[in-house]
Order: C-alpha cells, then sequence, then structure tokens
C-alpha cells in the first residue's frame, strides 16, 4: 500500500490556474501528489489544492501550493528546497508557467522590457529550475518514486509557428524546446527522461482573449484536425503516460498535443 513517503511528488509550476490546474488534476486522478507552485495567486493554487484532493486516488496524496517570484532569481532559487521540505522528495518537474508577450506589440516596436520579461519567465526561469532539480535528483540517485526521474517542458506550437506580434514569446518556446534537447542530453547518463510536451491552440486565462478568432480557426478542421481546443486535462494526460513509465525508451523528444496541427496537409 502506498503511503506518503512512496507516493511520486511532482512539482508543477504555474499551477494555480489554467494549463497547470489542468495538469495537476490529472496527475491527481494518477495518485501523484502535486507540489503546486504559484507566482501570485494563492487563492488560485489552493482552489487547485482543493479540485486535486477531490480526484485523489489514496489517503496518502499531498497537495500543497508552493509559492515562489520566477522573474526574481533568489525567489526562483527557493521553490525546490521548499518543495523537498514540504514533500519529503520530488519526482518530476514539470516547467508550465509562462507568459505570453506583454502589450502584443509588433516585433518592430517591441520594447527591450517587455522582452526581457517574457525570456526570464520562459526561458530562463524553467532552464535554472531544470539545473537545480537535476543536481537534487544526481544526489538522490536511489530513490525516485517514478520507474524514471523526469522533467517535461511545456513549449507551444508557437515554438515553430510565427506570430509577428509575440516575437519574443516564439523565441522563448523555440528556446526551451532546444532546452529539452539540451537537459536531454546531459541527464541520459543519470537516467533522467526529460521530454517537451508541445501544446496548440488551448483554452486558458492566455487565449481567452481570442476566443473568437480561435473558435472560428478551429471550426472547420482546417488548421487543427481534431476541430476542438486542447485543454489543461490532455496535456495532463500526456504526462500521466510520460511520468508513470509508458515511454521508457524516450528522451530529447517534442510530443505534440496539438490536435494534429502539426500535420502538413494540402
Amino acid at each position: 500500500m502506498d503511503t506518503a513517503e512512496t507516493v511520486p511528488v511532482i512539482l508543477v509550476t504555474g499551477a494555480g490556474r489554467g494549463l497547470g490546474r489542468g495538469i495537476a488534476t490529472e496527475l491527481a486522478r494518477a495518485g501523484m501528489s502535486v507540489a503546486i507552485h504559484y507566482g501570485n495567486s494563492r487563492s488560485g493554487a489552493q482552489e487547485t489544492a482543493s479540485q486535486c484532493a477531490g480526484l485523489a486516488t489514496n489517503d496518502n496524496q499531498q497537495f500543497h501550493p508552493i509559492q515562489g517570484d520566477l522573474s526574481d532569481p533568489e525567489a526562483r532559487r527557493k521553490i525546490l528546497p521548499a518543495a523537498v521540505a514540504t514533500f519529503g522528495h520530488i519526482d518530476a518537474l514539470i516547467n508550465n508557467a509562462g507568459i505570453t508577450e506583454p502589450n502584443r506589440r509588433d516585433c518592430l516596436y517591441a520594447t527591450e522590457e517587455d522582452y526581457d520579461a517574457v525570456m526570464l519567465i520562459n526561458l530562463k526561469a524553467a532552464y535554472f529550475l531544470i539545473q537545480a532539480t537535476a543536481q537534487w535528483m544526481i544526489n538522490n540517485s536511489g530513490t525516485p518514486r517514478l520507474p524514471h526521474y523526469q522533467i517535461l517542458n511545456i513549449s507551444s506550437i508557437s515554438s515553430s509557428t510565427v506570430s509577428i506580434n509575440r516575437g519574443a514569446y516564439c523565441i522563448s518556446k523555440a528556446g526551451l524546446s532546444m532546452a529539452t534537447a539540451v537537459w536531454a542530453s546531459r541527464l541520459a547518463e543519470h537516467k533522467i527522461l526529460v521530454n517537451d510536451l508541445q501544446p496548440g491552440i488551448m483554452s486558458s486565462d492566455m487565449t481567452s482573449g481570442a476566443k473568437d478568432k480561435y473558435d472560428a480557426i478551429l471550426s472547420d478542421g482546417e488548421l487543427v484536425p481534431l476541430a476542438r481546443w486542447g485543454s489543461g486535462q490532455d496535456l495532463g494526460k500526456a504526462a500521466v503516460a510520460l511520468l508513470s513509465g509508458s515511454f521508457p525508451f524516450t528522451t530529447g523528444h517534442v510530443i505534440p498535443v496539438d490536435g494534429g496541427f502539426h500535420l502538413r496537409r494540402i
């Protein structure tokens, strides 16, 4: 029987809302505990924790908010130690937190301040969270509660799909996909798997302002063959499949969760 010490613990950044909440709830359904990272909204993280508790499959699962401002290096460095202190161990990191480009300016007029804000949270914070988590995993190599320690990055179809009013966002997500390859290569000798889940047009706070636009795009199935919005639950189910050991020989891979958007069709 599982105990609190044997239940896998997954640290999910940006889990207080949106896609992160959907991922967290699917992990709860799968019998895992979740360190629910949030930046500003503790109430959002507590709501995620409440939803996860309602979906848990055993009494030993735990769901606790972990606060940390990803734009502040000092605060970011405290996230992993806080999660380990709260749960006792960490078995996987899911780098989900991200922001869209402030003001969505045409790249001809984008500001350095907007560029830096996006890169700091979407790429730099994720990169160094991977570094800290990988070092902890290597130093605790004999104790994973999953078949493998794992790191999952949540990138975007914007890794390879241009939006001229979100140039920095696209570049940050392309960088995150390359970070997946870099860390997968470096950590393979330690049997730590690193993969990239690449969502498509997803229902979230980030896309809520363009709902009508995307509804029209999705309606005919031309751009997205499955002709519907994606969700955090879709991402969460993919994460569960990876974390549970269904893909033990897969690392450094970009896995589309995009309803077929990536298909080239004529």
